[in-house]
């Protein structure tokens, strides 16, 4: 057995935790998560069933904790995991996955889907098989501080923009901001509005924020890649820059796995309770609705829809916030079918968007959300996550559909009133 793959094997077992291995046992492989699959539901191939992404996993499962599995290993009956058939598998688990958790919602024994593909990327990772994009953008935020690449200066040249162009200052190291603001690179670099659009709507609604100089990075590769040292590294430098700054909040921003990483995973992480909450940029500003902090004045005449992000809505939870924003200034809002918490992945989460190999099935599965698009007929279409935002894009151009994509936190922006009181 080489190192690599022993070192994955090893991995496989300790991630057997007692939810996988009750998660197995009460398996009665109905099928029904494949239905709830975009990759298997565009391409009708049956290698695309989420839980038979897992078999590996699952026969290291079955030889290593059951009587029969063992005893069937041990007289030869059962063929052990080979570093080839992972490296088959590699493609299953990175380009065909984005642990969007839909499988995991119709799974009729309640089988968490999703959690079982992170704890075998967990082993994959540590057999030495990964995408080179993920590898890339995970060496990136090690290194550097951001899977893009982004660096503070870079950070500090759009700060400057938004402070021209709102006329507004930007509280960069503040000590004792009520809030903290977590950015992703894709923000930074791709849709760097959001950052003055924040500034003015905090503005407006008298809200004390800062951001940090030396933890504004909210993407959490670890997570995606399957490697829970580097995740676990990548929240502690948010906890450390938060306590730091003697914060009260930090706020996750329009980021899906960022606000997973950072609000879900990220106490179990580092291994301890934080000292400050976590809220998504969507959950404090239907706060300031609530407590009219938040005005708005007009409505956008268009007919726009809602993207739900997998990982902020259906694993994180917040679906009534987004719309409650968007009746405050959507004349003709209408609904996708299957949406909310059943709604369909755009396919490019859980870094598949980082894997180029993974380029061409992304774009087919995305006639997923061409069907919904094509059941009400946007003029328009808003979500609340960067990396959505960019796949919706290529997929709208892939398909030839001329439906321009909006942030929602930006769309807030421009309907503010002008009324501070």
């Amino acid at each position: 057995m080489s190192a690599s793959l022993d070192r994955g094997i090893n991995a496989f077992k300790e991630q057997i935790d007692a939810p996988v291995a009750a998660f197995f046992s009460s398996c009665v492989r109905c099928g029904l998560c494949a239905e709830a699959c975009l990759f298997y539901t565009e391409t009708r191939c049956p290698t695309y069933t989420p839980i038979h992404k897992l078999e590996p996993l699952r026969r290291v499962w079955q030889q290593e904790y059951t009587f029969w599995g063992r005893y069937a290993k041990a007289f030869g009956l059962s063929k052990p995991v080979t570093d080839e058939e992972l490296g088959k598998w590699e493609t299953l688990v990175y380009d065909s996955c984005t642990m969007c958790g839909r499988c995991s919602m119709v799974c009729p024994v309640g089988n968490d889907i999703t959690y079982m593909i992170r704890k075998m990327r967990e082993g994959m990772a540590a057999a030495g098989h990964a995408p080179e994009g993920l590898i890339g953008a995970t060496k990136r935020a090690v290194t550097i501080g951001s899977p893009m690449g982004v660096k503070l200066p870079a950070l500090q040249a759009q700060i400057r923009h938004a402070e021209e162009e709102t006329g507004l200052s930007i509280p960069v190291d503040v000590e004792g901001a009520d809030y903290m603001l977590l950015l992703s690179s894709m923000e930074i670099m791709n849709f760097p509005e959001f950052i003055g659009a924040i500034a003015k709507i905090f503005d407006k609604a008298n809200v004390s924020w800062t951001i940090s100089s030396e933890a504004f990075e909210a993407t959490n590769s670890g997570i995606q890649i399957g490697v829970s040292e580097i995740a676990a590294e990548l929240v502690q430098r948010v906890v450390d820059a938060a306590e730091k700054l003697k914060v009260k909040n930090v706020i996750s921003p329009e980021c899906g796995h960022a606000y997973m990483a950072i609000r879900w995973e990220g106490p179990n992480l580092v291994g301890k309770p934080f000292s400050f909450k976590v809220v998504h940029i969507l959950e404090l500003l239907d706060d300031l609705r609530e407590e009219g902090r938040l005005k708005t004045t007009g409505k956008e005449t268009q007919r726009l829809t809602y993207h739900d992000p997998c990982q902020i809505s259906r694993r994180g939870g917040v679906v009534k916030q987004p719309r409650n924003l968007l009746n405050m200034i959507a004349e003709d809002f209408v609904e996708m079918p299957e949406t909310g918490t059943m709604n369909w992945c755009c396919g490019a989460g859980g870094g598949v968007s980082s894997n180029e190999r993974a380029d061409d099935l992304r774009l087919k599965v995305f006639n997923r959300k061409k069907k919904q698009l094509d059941a009400v007929r946007p003029d328009a279409i808003v979500s609340a996550c960067s990396n959505c935002r960019i796949h919706l894009e290529d997929g709208l151009e892939e398909y030839g559909m001329e439906i321009p994509v909006l942030g929602l936190t930006e769309t807030i922006a421009e309907h503010l009133a002008e009324d501070k009181s």
